[in-house]
């Protein structure tokens, strides 16, 4: 269905607000616990593999140091007690982080060490509230609505359904707490696996009754900028219409003129039909493509431009987003699939 600009506008209210807490219950053992030796070996691992690219260690000390750091891939726990999983590629170092509260990625660094994945800097990781960062999940609904802003997806325990060096596939069902809140029948499947050179992710939603239920899905994602003023967003932004949140009370549409985007004011923007965003960043020569395959068809931009509290200069919100809500009649199901791709910069790669 056609969502109509009264449902745009109906989430003026920031997309950034993360104030609800839900229950912190661990629900996996807990199988290893980070150490700073672990984190030491993964920069190594890095490092040799960076090293080895450019012919300057050999093939045998690069292994070494992967080696070293894929052992410490698995189930760990923060210095606030909550538990991650860490994906370590064995071939390229590539490492991710996956909180359990939440379902949310809160890193992703490619071989070479570098991290493309934001936390704001005023984020609690300790459960109390949603991780303000990563690849946070918006469900049932995104924005404000009948539920609580954003829905109860990101401020749950997700469980582990199973895991390797390089995958994780956690799963939500409801609980007393959600059905408080939302009271139907669904099965959530959040699968995260780590290529040597990407990062895959597919969100599958399930309908487990027989009454039909409508619902609105976005993954709220947090991507690191070495500055705002280094970032451009490229896509097929040019000629479509979008709803800019910051016009007015219920926000304003407009259509949009540049094929490139650049953030100097405060951002937060509906790009309708738009699911290719490409982040370029000048400070690192580095790429990052947000490949939307399934079920994520829109975008939206957010950034708090001069909010120092947030970090605004060294982050930017590029979410993908399923804002017409879907209809999943019992036994039904959905997916949104979303990989991270980096590259070297076109002018970095010629140099």
């Amino acid at each position: 269905m056609k969502l109509s600009l009264t449902l745009l506008a109906a989430s003026v209210a920031s997309v950034s607000a993360f104030s609800i807490a839900g229950p912190s219950t661990t629900t996996f053992s807990r199988s290893s616990v980070v150490l700073d030796a672990s984190r030491k070996a993964q920069k190594r691992a890095s490092r040799d593999i960076w090293l080895k690219k450019r012919g300057l260690i050999s093939d045998d000390g690069a292994a070494a140091a992967v080696a070293e750091a894929t052992a410490a891939a698995g189930l760990m726990t923060n210095e606030n007690g909550l538990e991650y999983v860490k994906l370590v590629h064995p071939d390229s170092g590539a490492t991710s982080d996956i909180y359990l509260y939440g379902g949310v990625v809160t890193s992703f660094k490619d071989g070479e060490g570098t991290e493309f994945i934001a936390v704001r800097p005023d984020a609690k990781t300790d459960g109390s509230k949603p991780i303000s960062g990563g690849l946070s999940h918006c469900w049932p609904q995104f924005g404000p609505g009948e539920i609580q802003q954003h829905g109860f997806a990101r401020n749950v325990n997700w469980t582990v359904k199973s895991m390797t060096d390089t995958s994780v596939e956690l799963e939500m069902a409801p609980s007393d707490y959600t059905k408080e809140i939302w009271d139907k029948q669904f099965l959530c499947t959040f699968s995260v696996d780590l290529d040597a050179d990407q990062l895959n992710t597919k969100m599958f939603v399930e309908n487990k009754g027989e009454e039909a239920w409508d619902f609105q899905a976005a993954l709220h994602s947090y991507f690191t900028v070495s500055s705002l003023e280094n970032l451009e967003i490229t896509g097929s932004f040019e000629g479509k219409d979008f709803l800019n949140k910051m016009v007015g009370d219920e926000g304003e549409m407009q259509t949009e003129d540049r094929s490139a985007i650049t953030i100097s004011e405060e951002y937060d923007r509906v790009y309708k039909g738009v699911n290719d965003p490409v982040l370029k960043d000048s400070g690192t020569g580095k790429d990052l493509a947000v490949v939307n395959t399934e079920g994520w068809e829109d975008t939206v931009l957010w950034n708090p431009y001069g909010d120092e509290g947030m970090g605004f200069n060294n982050f930017v919100c590029v979410e993908s987003v399923k804002f017409d809500p879907v209809s999943l009649d019992g036994g039904a199901s959905w997916s949104g699939v979303m990989s991270l791709k980096p590259s070297a910069a076109a002018a970095a790669a010629e140099e």
